[in-house]
């Protein structure tokens, strides 16, 4: 018979009481920092939640929905990596709020200038904080027909998509049918 072994419990040194959902005060000071720029619609209308199902991701925009999502886990890292990681994804919205229908780069240049603008200038595209990383198994593989390029990918794709580089080189960067991706293979590893 194994001997026992004691149980040691640790508890936090301070309570770390992370409400989920809307946080009207970001939203507050998201609305503060719009209103400077002629956004007036995206002002009036944006409104930031605290999400546990970002799990790697700091925050994520969401420009139809005009919300901005923030990881709960940023609470661990001050207010000041809040405060970059709103203006960070605010940047998503006013870069593409003022390119209108035109889909514009996530991280190009009209984002670096709403990032400017918000303050933040030499944003990195991405953090550096130190948030697990899951790792998902690719149980699918997609092939572009034009290339032979291969997407391995964790879901299906649910809708038409293509290879970039080919819609690139051979139709000025506009969707070609020619190039859309095929599943080749389920349950790829």
């Amino acid at each position: 018979m194994p001997p026992f072994q004691q149980l040691e419990l640790t508890f936090p040194t301070r309570p770390s009481l992370v409400v989920l959902g809307r946080d009207h005060e970001l939203e507050r000071k998201a609305r503060e920092l719009l209103q400077g720029f002629d956004v007036s619609e995206l002002a009036k209308g944006v409104e930031v939640e605290w999400n546990a199902r970002l799990c790697s991701a700091a925050g994520r925009a969401d420009f139809r929905r005009r919300l901005v999502s923030l990881n709960p886990r940023l609470h661990e890292h001050g207010p000041a990596e809040i405060d970059r990681t709103l203006r960070h994804e605010l940047a998503h919205l006013l870069a593409q709020a003022r390119a209108g229908r035109r889909r514009v780069a996530p991280h190009g240049a009209e984002w670096k200038k709403a990032c400017r603008d918000l303050g933040i200038v030499n944003e990195p595209r991405t953090h550096a904080l130190p948030f697990p990383i899951q790792r998902r198994s690719r149980r699918y593989l997609y092939v572009c027909p034009r290339c032979g390029k291969e997407f391995p990918r964790v879901r299906t794709i649910k809708r038409a998509m293509a290879c970039l580089d080919c819609c690139r080189k051979f139709s000025r960067g506009k969707f070609d049918r020619k190039a859309q991706l095929r599943l080749v293979r389920d349950k790829y590893e």
